[in-house]
């Protein structure tokens, strides 16, 4: 028996298991080497607690990542068309990984058997904890009962109103792994500076640098704070969570320093904490930290 619409994401989205199962997110998952010949999936074959451990236990090694396969999509997407259900993919942003190409293909592959069948694969534009976000506000838009093609229409939408605002441990593993792009002018890591970094629109952007993880910390907060200006967010307008790699602690202090702000412009009292996955964090290294914020799918005024 068909459902009326699933919604699909790649393990960029780094959602939990359990909020994925209850929000009914079908997840294809990244592949993880840490001797780029052995992958493994993640969250399916190597838990993110154990990836974080391998990280810190083995600071000379950089991991590496997959993305989906075709089939990995194909497989996904085959049973709901052969059931008349329609699907809505969302994948990480087509200028950190081809796992757009690869649904794109199987969809086609899908098509031939079944061409009736809808489905519609959208390019996030963002990853990690906002990617996230966005697929819970194509839950949102679903859960409030909105026909399919108004629910595509909406959050393209929203797209571009997405941002992470960020900063990391170092940028070695952002060096060693070729995304270092707009942030070429920090080169210097051997001064050790904590780098803040916006994305937006799919790429990441240089917004400053710090001396130390604390103040780095704060200055995510005055990114956070300058956005909403800019935006004139108001309370209820917007969907924000932490995200953070290996230092829950860290993340439960970092919430402190935001409590405040969130509640007063964006009137969230309960601030979610994501755990950033290992199709982010091998480019991140293991200490990322930061905000992800994203406009409502229902916020139409």
């Amino acid at each position: 028996m068909s459902k009326r619409l699933q919604i699909i994401s790649d393990g960029s989205l780094d959602l939990s298991r359990e909020l994925t199962e209850e929000k009914d997110i079908q997840v294809v998952p990244f592949y993880v080497s840490f001797d780029g010949e052995t992958y493994q999936k993640e969250i399916e074959e190597l838990d993110i607690r154990e990836f974080y451990q391998r990280m810190i236990d083995h600071p000379d090694v950089f991991p590496k990542t997959s993305m989906p396969s075709v089939d990995d999509y194909y497989q996904a997407f085959l049973p709901h068309a052969a059931e008349g259900t329609p699907v809505i993919c969302i994948c990480i942003t087509t200028k950190f990984s081809g796992s757009m190409q690869s649904a794109n293909t199987a969809r086609d592959m899908v098509l031939e058997e079944y061409p009736d069948a809808r489905i519609t694969v959208i390019d996030a534009t963002v990853n990690t904890v906002l990617q996230g976000l966005y697929v819970l506000e194509a839950c949102r838009a679903r859960d409030l009962g909105w026909e399919y093609d108004r629910i595509v229409e909406r959050i393209l939408v929203i797209r571009e109103s997405g941002r992470i605002f960020f900063t990391i441990g170092s940028i070695d593993y952002l060096k060693h792994g070729g995304r270092i792009g707009k942030l070429a002018g920090l080169a210097g890591g051997a001064l050790k500076i904590k780098p803040l970094i916006t994305l937006k629109e799919g790429e990441i952007f240089n917004s400053g640098i710090s001396r130390n993880r604390e103040k780095s910390m704060q200055k995510v907060v005055e990114l956070l704070r300058n956005y909403l200006d800019e935006r004139d967010a108001k309370p209820g307008e917007y969907s924000f969570a932490i995200g953070f790699g290996y230092d829950y602690d860290e993340a439960c202090h970092f919430r402190e320093m935001l409590r405040e702000l969130v509640r007063e412009r964006l009137g969230i009292e309960e601030i979610e904490i994501y755990q950033i996955g290992a199709a982010i964090s091998v480019h991140t290294g293991p200490y990322p930290i930061g905000v992800g914020i994203i406009r409502r799918a229902d916020w139409e005024s």
